[in-house]
């Protein structure tokens, strides 16, 4: 088939962020489907073409970063919008796959697809509106009822839509229940973090770093921005401290909120001391501190509508064969008290989460059995290779029913 793949985000493994679009498309070209990516270069700089892997990527001018206020990044998304709309109408091609967030990626997706009279595949990887409402990015009642009907108007739109995660699927139903939903969450990579190279580079990293060493690791890897509540690891730094002072925090990304966990780290005594904060690295670096890593971590602020989130670091951290912890409920929370491979940390009580990571990390027995827990759940439930098969099956099967339809 020829592909039409817009995400505004999309990243390569040399640059910072996550890559599961990368992966899929990547995996469609050795399946013998020509992809054009249409994204945006977030730097700025001037429109361009590359090839990546195969890829045909379309980089569009859009700058954008999780530190921007709601109303610049809503003026980014819609400049995606008209820019992105532009090059898929100049496509060829029989299936559009469009991905967000953001919502609005659904606009040039279903244009492109009804210029040429071919399917779109929705996928979902956040439930907006639901999540910007609470979050409050979307306060007046005018735009909380646009958005309700964008995304309606992109189901309906949808020959398909796939969503990472069983919470946001059964959102989805319940809203939509005429809308054929699939889950494909994101994907554990097992030979680039569970392998040999990994484990060098985590060895390396520990020798080369001199806070670190051999002392036990907590890690965060991703974006710092409001919703992640990453400040939360600033809090519970301060009593981890007390308890055992050898453990280290190490937190790995940019975002809004990054100069702020910044200021409190310093003012708590806990910056440069037990809490290390550097900056986004790309995929290759994260796989090192992913693997040197006793405990990974994925966080998100006391909200419901976040309780349904897919996080990448996590599932990340599951290739690896590395625990993880999480202070919030959701799938996720109920996977990792079902299996074994981790920790769930009260949201609201760091001093608790201190104790018990503490108590973790320094507990052979608990880390190992966990460490096997997290590796049976990449092999058998996320791995990349695995859940591509399922996804290019709704590709190709969105393509098949209408053809019938025809």
């Amino acid at each position: 088939m020829r592909i039409t793949y817009i995400h505004q985000y999309f990243k390569t493994p040399d640059m910072a962020g996550g890559t599961r679009s990368y992966e899929f498309a990547r995996r469609l070209v050795e399946r013998g489907h020509e992809v054009h990516v249409i994204t945006g270069e977030t730097n700025g700089g001037r429109a361009r073409i590359s090839t990546e892997s195969g890829i045909v990527v379309h980089w569009l001018p859009v700058p954008y970063a999780n530190s921007m206020s709601y109303s610049r990044r809503i003026w980014a998304f819609l400049s995606f919008v008209c820019r992105s709309t532009a090059v898929a109408g100049r496509l060829r091609h029989d299936l559009v796959f469009a991905t967000s967030t953001p919502l609005t990626v659904a606009i040039p997706g279903v244009f492109a697809a009804l210029r040429r009279r071919v399917p779109m595949v929705f996928e979902v990887r956040d439930l907006w509106p639901e999540v910007p409402i609470a979050m409050g990015a979307l306060r007046s009642p005018v735009t909380r009822w646009a958005a309700r009907r964008l995304e309606a108007w992109a189901y309906r739109r949808s020959a398909h839509v796939i969503a990472l995660s069983v919470g946001m699927a059964a959102s989805i139903r319940r809203r939509f229940p005429g809308v054929p939903v699939t889950v494909v969450p994101n994907g554990s990579d097992r030979a680039l973090f569970g392998g040999a190279d990994a484990k060098q580079a985590a060895a390396a990293l520990r020798r080369a770093t001199p806070w670190l060493q051999d002392r036990p690791l907590i890690l965060y890897a991703g974006t710092l921005g409001v919703a992640n509540g990453v400040d939360y690891l600033a809090r519970m730094a301060v009593p981890l401290a007390g308890i055992d002072p050898d453990v280290r925090i190490a937190i790995l990304g940019e975002g809004r909120m990054r100069e702020q966990v910044r200021r409190l780290a310093a003012e708590l005594g806990v910056l440069d001391r037990n809490l290390f904060l550097l900056g986004p690295v790309p995929k290759t670096d994260v796989v090192a501190f992913v693997a040197a890593c006793d405990l990974a971590t994925a966080l998100t602020i006391d909200v419901p509508g976040l309780s349904p989130d897919s996080s990448n670091k996590l599932i990340d951290a599951f290739a690896a064969g590395r625990p993880v912890a999480v202070n919030h409920g959701g799938w996720i929370a109920d996977l990792i008290t079902a299996s074994g491979a981790g920790l769930v940390l009260p949201p609201d009580d760091p001093a608790a989460a201190a104790a018990a990571v503490a108590a973790f990390v320094r507990d052979p027995g608990a880390t190992s059995t966990a460490r096997t827990a997290a590796a049976a759940l990449a092999r058998d439930r996320f791995d990349r290779d695995l859940l591509f098969q399922e996804f290019e099956r709704v590709l190709t099967g969105s393509v098949r029913t209408t053809e019938g339809v025809r």
